[in-house]
């Protein structure tokens, strides 16, 4: 059904997990900067270069598989506290409108985490061309990157510190790269 609607010129890719990953950085006690990965995602992108109207992204991710580099703050992201994954276990996007601007695109869509859904605009950098692989399979790459205000999506658990200031910095920056992999038309 994709297909029909994609129409003449489009190219349809999945993801590749192996190669490709969602990142976010959110400051911590107002001094740095603490990352952290989503290690399992999965997507489809409908790319059509002459009709962006045509164009869809639509991307999961496993919020089990958030990783941070300390298991205690893992399962404290995983618990009701923040993701809460036992009752949402998927963080969605779902683009409604791509556009185009210069060599840049930038993808509006439906983000939906712990239940709560808002728009939110992907920069997409760094699109590559179409590349081979040893094993005959089209490849591409992209960028894409976003802000969010934690609390929009019910991330509202925090601490006030002694000095002043929040344990946990209400914005989120959000990286995305992917490898897609072209599935045959």
């Amino acid at each position: 059904m994709a297909t029909s609607t994609a129409g003449a010129g489009a190219r349809i890719y999945g993801f590749d997990p192996a190669h490709s990953s969602a990142h976010f950085s959110v400051r911590h006690m107002m001094i740095s900067n603490v990352r952290g990965e989503f290690t399992k995602l999965s997507g489809t992108v409908i790319f059509n270069p002459d009709n962006l109207q045509a164009s869809s992204v639509e991307a999961v991710i496993d919020a089990s598989s958030i990783r941070t580099r300390d298991d205690q703050r893992d399962a404290h992201l995983k618990s009701p506290d923040f993701l809460d994954v036992e009752h949402y276990p998927e963080i969605r996007f779902r683009s409604t409108r791509i556009g185009r601007d210069g060599s840049e695109y930038m993808v509006h869509g439906d983000l939906t985490i712990r239940g709560v859904t808002k728009e939110v605009p992907l920069k997409v950098e760094d699109l590559t061309p179409e590349a081979k692989d040893p094993w005959g399979n089209l490849r591409a790459g992209a960028t894409a990157s976003a802000k969010i205000k934690r609390g929009e999506f019910g991330l509202g658990w925090n601490m006030v510190l002694e000095a002043g200031g929040f344990l946990v910095g209400e914005e989120v920056s959000i990286t995305i790269d992917v490898e897609l992999v072209r599935r045959p038309a």
